[in-house]
């Protein structure tokens, strides 16, 4: 498995397939029907203190008391973002990749709004990535390393792990000041709905094997454990990944740890 150089990262030579119907409508009905679960998981891996209850309070449109107004903030961005994906997907908006930077800087502008430093725009300094070693690129190469990953991006031909290879290049490159990795996972989202598959959400109660498995494909420019890890974050149930010329992994089967002596970190 070798890096490609416009990723940034390896990707391991797996077909994830479903046996479950695919269509835009029903995967959009499905999210939507659990979206108020999808939003909490995704602030609780910001470590945002919203309870499950009083993110669904805040979505019905109620103050909830005893929360800082950036927490709440964050709670808002991420329904709003997330509406404004599945409204795309439903009237054939979103077409990731297409107009080059747009989707991304978009959907930043709502995901990062009076968060981060700037929103819609890419950083213009240089960020780090705490506990790792891993240096994301320097900010006057990050437009010409979006147009050439999202070049190779387009060239994967199973839509999970093109989805999730986009979430991880997000993530890897810290194009932004703040909320790349929420912004990462909305593409990943946005790609697999238009092709009418099933969203993946992170469940907030394994933060800390997503926290884990993040700092290793960070320092080790690894795709596969993170690959097999989202691949079985998502709601459709039918998933499975076949690695080729070996076996297919049901999703609900714990994927093994690599040997610690293996990373860095």
């Amino acid at each position: 498995m070798e890096t490609d150089p416009s990723l940034g990262f390896a990707l391991p030579e797996v077909d994830i397939r479903t046996t479950t119907p695919q269509d835009p409508r029903r995967a959009c009905f499905r999210a939507r029907k659990v979206l108020e679960e999808i939003i909490y998981d995704t602030v609780a891996l910001e470590n945002n203190p919203f309870t499950f209850p009083e993110v669904k309070t805040l979505m019905e449109g109620t103050t909830v008391g005893g929360h800082k107004i950036e927490d709440e903030q964050q709670v808002l961005n991420q329904a709003d973002s997330w509406r404004k994906i599945l409204d795309e997907v439903e009237t054939g908006t979103f077409v990731p990749f297409a107009n080059g930077l747009d989707s991304a800087l978009r959907l930043h502008a709502l995901v990062a709004k009076e968060e981060a430093l700037e929103w819609g725009k890419f950083r213009t300094s240089h960020v780090g990535i705490a506990g790792t070693e891993h240096e994301p690129p320097p900010a006057d190469t990050l437009h010409t390393v979006y147009q050439d990953g999202a070049r190779a991006l387009r060239t994967i031909e199973c839509i999970h792990t093109q989805a999730i290879a986009t979430y991880l290049f997000i993530a890897r490159n810290q194009f932004f000041w703040d909320g790349n990795k929420r912004t990462g996972r909305l593409l990943m989202n946005g790609l697999l709905l238009t092709n009418g598959h099933d969203v993946i959400t992170v469940p907030a109660k394994r933060r800390q094997d997503f926290n884990t498995k993040m700092v290793r494909f960070y320092d080790s420019a690894n795709g596969a454990e993170m690959v097999d890890f989202l691949a079985s974050c998502s709601i459709d149930k039918n998933i499975e990944i076949l690695r080729r010329n070996s076996r297919t992994i049901p999703p609900t089967e714990e994927i093994p740890e690599p040997p610690t002596s293996s990373w860095s970190r």
